[in-house]
């Protein structure tokens, strides 16, 4: 079994960490490229950047402070926000980052994840998924239903889309998505626990690792969104910044729980 990853997030507005619940009442929360020095010295996995305001703002992402960021943490970095074009995603590559993650461009235009997959491969190409529930009676793509749905949004949250996750989720892989981010507004910055219905909804009916992001309160939470949402990594945000919780805390508790983990190497003294 492959170890599951730990991944602290860098969400980035106007060049700075912020976080906040739901997506709104933003706090600043430090520099992007000191804290992705900081967390891949503590054992991150990865780290992923998301640039939360480029696709409201209509500009790219900020080359210059990903490129801080990649000379300064030595883990894989995934970068989103702001990419809509192959050519946009080979200057955030050459910026540093591993792989590129997909949101909002993805959905307005699904065939550029397999422009990306077909230039890049599709190991460097992430679909961010951010979903929230819907009433158990509701109307999705045009037809109602009465089992638990949800529902894509864009534009950092502020825009609906009509989109069933779970078959955005399918459809993205097909298209040529590596990987999917796949967070949970209701549940973002709550510290409620991740939605392990939503994960396992989407992680049991495709082939392609799960990122399991939004609600983690502690280390229990990241052993639960693996057991029960059948995710592959577990990514969080505050409780990292914020030191409520170390990344080594996180592995113990999945070590102990029995889930491979990648150790973390001891600093010399």
């Amino acid at each position: 079994m492959l170890a599951r990853r730990v991944i602290p997030c860098l969400d980035v507005d106007k060049g700075r960490v912020v976080k906040g619940t739901k997506f709104l009442n933003l706090t600043d929360e430090g520099d992007p490229a000191e804290l992705a020095e900081r967390y891949a010295r503590e054992g991150a996995d990865e780290i992923v950047f998301l640039d939360i305001t480029a696709a409201h703002e209509r500009r790219g992402t900020m080359l210059e402070i990903v490129r801080r960021t990649a000379s300064r943490a030595f883990v894989p970095l995934t970068v989103g926000g702001g990419v809509r074009s192959v050519d946009e995603m080979r200057d955030v590559l050459r910026a540093g980052a591993d792989k590129v993650s997909f949101n909002t461009a993805a959905v307005a235009e699904p065939t550029l994840l397999t422009a990306c997959a077909e230039r890049f491969g599709s190991q460097a190409v992430v679909c961010a998924i951010d979903a929230r529930r819907l009433p158990l009676e509701a109307v999705v793509d045009g037809a109602a239903t009465a089992e638990q749905r949800w529902e894509v949004v864009t534009h950092g949250g502020r825009r609906p889309t009509d989109l069933d996750a779970v078959s955005w989720a399918m459809k993205a892989v097909e298209l040529g998505a590596g990987e999917l981010l796949v967070t949970s507004m209701d549940r973002d910055g709550t510290r409620s626990g991740f939605d392990t219905e939503l994960l396992a909804a989407i992680a049991t009916r495709v082939p392609v690792p799960v990122i399991a992001s939004g609600g983690a309160a502690g280390p229990a939470d990241f052993v639960t969104a693996v057991r029960e949402g059948k995710a592959d990594a577990v990514l969080a945000a505050s409780i990292f910044h914020r030191r409520m919780h170390s990344i080594a805390d996180v592995k113990a508790a999945m070590a102990a729980a029995g889930l491979p983990v990648r150790q973390i190497e001891e600093s010399g003294a």
